[in-house]
């Protein structure tokens, strides 16, 4: 098979995948090696089909011995099949580099033969890019569940990032669509990638040029849509990952129907807002102190469409409003719709130099049309009690 089919064929094949962003490391160039990555990030490009091509992002191969049912590589699948080898993916990634088409490689593969078997492969490529032709661009490889803890080694000493995907958030959920895979076998993976950067992070404090490990950190992702679960489910799940295994981030991508698929696979994608809505709830959850419970409600464990996951919940809790931003602690101004992580920081540098009013706040460009229901300022506060602001709030988002 001539290798631009291939290059067809396995870049549509990993376009599923959602975990590809910014690098979050920073490798200058070596006398005698290939490029560098920027800490800044990677820039993105498209091509016309909607594609990123900032990164060659491809599979290994699309072969597989799972039958996992949401996905259109799996073994009971007639789509067709191709494989690259080692040398095919090194030599690609070094051609599109030097041609300034990409700034790295994110690279995952189907199983073939064996989790162990496959990830040697895919550490292969890392090594035979950073060793032999001293590449200093990114590099992301995914880690296949149940590979042996000197493999998961191997893969984070070469690569930027690393990355166990879940896709599915319960058990119940794999054993249903994905009955060669087990949370726990998953999880393990994802043990042994914390225990290395918690090493890493210790040799840099005792060390002055300590080695280093998937210094991006480790991600996952989890397929929206394709089970019966929950947005609570779900962030339940991204909760406990963060918790247990330091997570970068949890991709969540919204599942993608194809042909001849099982008829019990949903027939249509979800509304791609609440992938976005996810990802909202989820910077909520890292960032703003919101627990994954105050997101939703055992009532409606969906969160809404058509408003943010922050303002849902301070219409849920019209006790806490109105905030008197001149007075409120830092934790509770990071509840208030309308107002950001950032502008929470500005707001309170500012009041300590002279009190807030409401032209101070339409001039640092909040949401104020938003905002406005729940706080109080030195001169100003809503013109109805917090019960009151459901009702409006709402009509305006509708």
């Amino acid at each position: 098979m001539e290798i631009t089919t291939k290059l067809r064929i396995l870049a549509d094949s990993a376009k599923y995948d959602a975990s590809c962003a910014s690098s979050g490391v920073v490798r200058r160039g070596t006398p005698g090696g290939l490029g560098n990555s920027d800490g800044t990030g990677i820039c993105h490009s498209y091509t016309p089909d909607g594609r990123c091509v900032s990164l060659l992002k491809i599979l290994l191969t699309n072969f597989c011995v799972f039958d996992c049912q949401y996905c259109v590589n799996r073994i009971s699948s007639d789509v067709p099949r191709a494989r690259f080898s080692v040398q095919e993916v090194v030599d690609l990634t070094l051609d599109f580099y030097r041609r300034n088409y990409i700034e790295g490689l994110f690279l995952n593969s189907g199983i073939v033969q064996s989790a162990d078997y496959t990830t040697e492969q895919l550490v292969a490529v890392a090594r035979c890019l950073r060793i032999d032709h001293k590449f200093g661009g990114y590099i992301h490889l995914k880690i296949i569940p149940g590979a042996a803890a000197a493999l998961v080694a191997a893969a984070g000493t070469y690569a930027d990032r690393v990355s166990v995907n879940i896709e599915l958030p319960v058990q119940a959920d794999l054993d249903r669509f994905a009955p060669d895979k087990s949370r726990a076998s998953i999880e393990d993976s994802m043990a042994v990638v914390r225990s290395h950067v918690d090493a890493a992070g210790e040799d840099r404090l005792t060390m002055k040029h300590p080695p280093s490990f998937a210094p991006a950190g480790q991600t996952t992702q989890m397929i929206v849509g394709a089970s019966p679960s929950s947005d609570a489910v779900l962030l339940r799940t991204a909760s406990e990952l963060y918790d247990r295994h330091h997570l970068r981030r949890v991709y969540y991508s919204a599942f993608s129907p194809f042909p001849k698929a099982p008829g019990w696979l949903p027939p249509v994608s979800p509304p791609r807002v609440r992938e976005h809505r996810l990802y909202q709830a989820d910077w909520l959850i890292r960032h703003y102190g919101f627990t994954h419970d105050e997101l939703t409600t055992v009532a409606a464990p969906d969160l809404p469409l058509h408003m943010s996951p922050k303002l849902a919940w301070a219409l849920r809790h019209p006790e806490m409003f109105p905030v008197d931003v001149n007075t409120a602690p830092r934790e509770v101004l990071l509840r208030v719709p309308g107002i950001g992580y950032q502008m929470v920081k500005r707001l309170v540098g500012i009041r300590r130099h002279h009190r807030l009013e409401l032209r101070d706040l339409k001039k640092l460009r909040i949401r104020f049309s938003e905002a406005r229901y729940f706080i109080v300022t030195a001169d100003s506060r809503p013109t109805a009690p917090a019960a009151a602001m459901v009702q409006p709030v709402q009509q305006r988002l509708l």
